[in-house]
């Protein structure tokens, strides 16, 4: 069976690394004959770092689907084409827009110093800040400010892409039209009903809806609805993982389910 985990606020939390408890519960899954694959909002560059490096050549979704690694080599990269580049960086003049911009490795940053995303930035300083129209390809975009949000989003509506809106955080996280991580697990030959994935928010939705079970973490709305299971987010919430992939691991063990 292949396990499918999201990162951020699912195995990892508040910006730091997996911890090796649960690193060790991924591990009893690989000695069950499981294969574990990471699906991320976060470009490559920026998953790296948060898991240990034993586990860099395991299959990586990166950037919401728009970046696909495989056995430490990355197999494919969806871009924005250029006529929808052209309209938002028409806006993000118009609203004066901060952003978090990702090529396939570099980046352009213009938020504030303090910004809370900084923290996962290329942390190991594998990349480069380099300006906007230098970057190429741009596979993904974190709005982060704007002088008039709700009026920005209706102008993002009309175009070909997928935003995912981060409303706790006020972000707007942007993604090439047909990329989400269900898209990028298909880059890996991953097919309906043959994985379990473990997630926490709205952008894990497209990996929950084909998945034969569903764990999530926490409690998002419009994510609920596609889970199958739920585990608190409390202090017990790490050991509470590490017992269900133990409990899931066991239960579709290679003697019972062969995928």
């Amino acid at each position: 069976m292949k396990f499918v985990f999201d990162l951020d606020g699912t195995i990892c939390f508040k910006g730091q690394p997996v911890s090796n408890k649960i690193l060790t519960s991924l591990e009893y899954l690989v000695t069950k004959e499981h294969e574990v694959i990471f699906a991320s909002a976060r470009p490559i560059r920026d998953l790296l770092p948060v898991l240990h490096k034993r586990f860099h050549s395991f299959k990586m979704i990166g950037g919401n689907g728009s970046i696909v690694m495989d056995e430490g080599e990355i197999i494919s990269v969806k871009q924005f084409s250029d006529e929808v580049l052209s309209t938002i960086f028409y806006l993000i003049e118009q609203y004066r827009i901060t952003y978090l911009v990702d090529s396939d490795w570099d980046y352009a940053y213009t938020g504030s110093n303090d910004h809370p995303i900084l923290q996962n930035i290329d942390r190991e300083k594998r990349a480069n800040n380099i300006p906007l129209e230098k970057l190429h390809p741009i596979i993904k975009i974190l709005m982060l400010s704007a002088n008039n949000l709700k009026k920005l989003e209706k102008e993002l509506d009309k175009l070909n892409i997928v935003v995912h809106k981060h409303r706790h955080e006020g972000v707007l996280d942007i993604s090439p039209a047909g990329v989400d991580k269900w898209s990028g697990l298909q880059k890996l030959g991953v097919k309906e009903g043959e994985f379990i994935a473990f997630g926490n928010d709205a952008n894990d939705i497209p990996i929950f809806q084909p998945a034969l079970h569903t764990v999530m973490i926490g409690n998002h709305a419009e994510l609920a609805s596609f889970a199958k299971e739920q585990i608190p987010m409390n202090e017990m919430t790490e050991t509470s993982i590490v017992q269900k992939i133990i409990m899931l691991a066991d239960k579709y063990g290679i003697s019972k389910t062969v995928c």
